[in-house]
């Protein structure tokens, strides 16, 4: 039986109202670590994500659906892009009492609906956790912050391994207890695709569904991004497109900026410009300096890569073209 996550002490100040709540309407008292690691949470549902031509009468066909086959829905949203004419649209259904066997439901939405609106979807289950991959290289503050996150409970993911290209932040892994493993890569880049490879062999073999570039200093190859599309996520320290490429910090001090800013974005073969998934700023002045914009910015990126990654886990991101939509 898995270990429960040790919670941060403040963690049972916040969990104590829900509990107390959990309490009273159901007359029995809630682990407080299911609480924090969200094991105490509703039942078993599946996730459909689409898009698709604009038509009439989609969302009538697809909650149809769902309801005749005795689904509960719990959440549904949807967007029209009315430049292009495109839907899209996510909805969860409870599938404990679901007429339909849950690995035939995605045979039926292909027969009955997918050609028919021309739509793109992935179906997803709540109760799979997505095993995601964490690459590094020397800065831990982005590490440090998904891995506190997720001993506290607030991602509900498996971290098999963690991947660098140096030795620094073994330590980090050890702290959490999780595999670390290093492949050096040679400044010449001549032996990158046999890092790769390795890299590539230790994914499939621990089923990562995604990975995250805690600040991984390092460019991915065409073949990764292609094993992995749209499932890559990377931290940039600038509001993009600003201040593209290498000490982005130097650059927006030399330019004379008042604000920075940090965006997570999902990896394409043409760097720093995949779809955005989240941005935030802060804002600076003249007193400044080079090294207290990369203090500010760190902060930043902590909070805007932990939010992207939140939000791919809980499988509210649909790509289109060079774009995302962001459910709430």
């Amino acid at each position: 039986m898995e270990t429960p996550p040790t919670p941060h002490p403040l963690m049972y100040i916040i969990a104590f109202p829900f509990r107390l709540f959990c309490m009273v309407c159901t007359k029995k008292s809630v682990p407080l670590h299911q609480i924090l690691s969200r094991q105490y949470k509703m039942e078993s549902t599946a996730i459909l994500l689409f898009h698709c031509p604009d038509k009439l009468g989609i969302i009538t066909e697809i909650t149809k659906f769902i309801t005749d086959n005795n689904g509960n829905i719990v959440y549904l949203d949807q967007y029209v892009d009315q430049v292009d004419g495109m839907f899209f649209m996510r909805v969860e259904w409870e599938i404990k009492n679901f007429l339909i066997p849950a690995d035939k439901i995605s045979e039926y939405i292909e027969t009955l609906y997918s050609k028919r609106y021309e739509m793109t979807f992935n179906l997803y289950f709540n109760n799979k956790k997505p095993r995601m991959a964490l690459f590094v290289s020397k800065m831990s503050h982005c590490l440090y912050d998904l891995l506190a996150r997720y001993k506290a409970g607030e991602m509900d993911v498996e971290i098999p391994c963690i991947v660098s290209n140096h030795e620094d932040l073994r330590y980090v892994a050890e702290q959490f207890d999780i595999p670390y493993y290093v492949w050096s890569i040679k400044k010449d880049w001549s032996n990158k695709a046999e890092v790769e490879a390795a890299e590539m062999e230790l994914l499939r073999k621990e089923k990562i569904n995604f990975i995250v570039l805690a600040r991984y200093m390092q460019i991915i190859s065409e073949e990764m991004i292609e094993e992995y599309p749209h499932q890559i996520i990377n931290i940039h320290h600038s509001f993009l497109p600003a201040f593209i490429g290498a000490k982005p910090y130097h650059q927006a001090y030399e330019r004379g900026v008042k604000i920075i800013g940090a965006t997570s974005h999902y990896v394409t073969t043409e760097l720093d410009a995949g779809p955005i998934i989240e941005q935030d700023v802060v804002r600076i002045t003249h007193k400044d300096t080079p090294e207290s914009l990369v203090l500010k910015g760190k902060d930043l990126e902590k909070i805007v890569l932990s939010r992207a990654v939140k939000k791919h886990v809980e499988r509210k991101i649909l790509t289109y073209k060079n774009k995302t939509i962001i459910f709430s």
